[in-house]
């Protein structure tokens, strides 16, 4: 029996050879060799890229809440400018979440859209898995940054009420009347001497008419002071209610969208089964024109099969 020889190094000899004829250096072919047994990790698409810039997005602003929470509650660790910077700044990461979720659902309804087949139903099992796993990957990030804001609702809430308590009104108590002074008896001309002169008090009369008007006008100014406390603590009061109203407005804005894009959704099936209705009556009137044609046909050909006979 004849010994095979193994041209394994001779193989490995010759690829060498043509490699570094064709320009291939040792580590061009090292590299070459490897992507042979590794391969490239596939590139991921669109939508898994939007989900994790969404998921990252959704993380530093989680982490920015965590770090900035204390600062925004507490009034004497940082001033109103910087509670309106924080405030900008969550605002602003909120906003470009929304909208890589948003440009998720869109991404979503169109590929839904594409994998519909006839008469709306849907052709792949396998699309309407990945369609149904994205949904999920949608819901989870709305629902992480709904959680988060709403414990900025709930800081915000928090600042709102220290404010309320720093501008309700705090009254003064009212300054007590002096006691009237106690007027002295006045010597008649006939009890006094002859060598005494008649003195009148004319600066005390006068002092006591500026003091009673000072008092009034304090009393005055102290009742617009009050008033002004009370129309400052309502419009507090008013500007807290016209933020959560405008959370319910935003949140009954996206119920709203999503029905109209069901019923948008809706009014297309409708019309797809409107036009397969039309279809299929056409097709039962054609069938009917058929049928008795052939019948007619048949009718005249027995006729004439009897008179052939006759």
């Amino acid at each position: 029996m004849a010994k095979i020889r193994d041209l394994t190094e001779d193989f490995k000899d010759a690829v060498n050879m043509g490699a570094l004829s064709l320009g291939f250096k040792e580590a061009k072919r090292a590299a070459l060799m490897a992507s042979f047994i590794m391969h490239k990790p596939r590139e991921r698409s669109h939508f898994t890229k939007t989900a994790l810039k969404t998921l990252q997005g959704i993380g530093i602003l989680e982490q920015f809440l965590i770090k900035h929470r204390k600062d925004y509650v507490d009034s004497h660790l940082t001033t109103e400018e910087e509670r309106d910077s924080i405030e900008h700044e969550v605002s602003v990461f909120v906003k470009a979440c929304k909208e890589q979720i948003d440009i998720l659902k869109t991404s979503i309804t169109d590929e839904e859209a594409n994998a519909k087949g006839w008469a709306g139903t849907r052709g792949d099992d396998a699309n309407a898995d990945t369609i149904a796993h994205k949904h999920g990957v949608v819901l989870i990030l709305s629902e992480n940054l709904h959680s988060l804001t709403s414990q900025f609702d709930q800081l915000r809430g928090v600042r709102f009420q220290e404010a309320i308590n720093q501008a309700m009104p705090r009254r003064k108590p009212k300054p007590k009347r002096a006691p009237p002074e106690k007027t002295e008896p006045t010597i008649s001309s006939e009890m006094r001497g002859p060598g005494e002169i008649t003195t009148e008090p004319p600066m005390k009369v006068q002092q006591q008419v500026l003091d009673d008007e000072t008092r009034a006008l304090q009393v005055e100014l102290s009742s617009f002071l009050d008033a002004a406390r009370d129309t400052e603590t309502k419009m507090v009061e008013m500007s807290a209610l016209n933020h959560l109203m405008s959370t319910h407005v935003l949140q009954q804005a996206q119920q709203i969208e999503y029905l109209y894009d069901q019923a948008v959704e809706a009014t297309k099936n409708v019309e797809m089964g409107n036009k397969e209705l039309t279809q299929a009556i056409q097709r039962n009137k054609s069938c009917q024109v058929f049928l008795l044609l052939f019948i007619a046909a048949l009718i005249i050909a027995f006729l004439f099969v009897d008179l052939y006979n006759d």
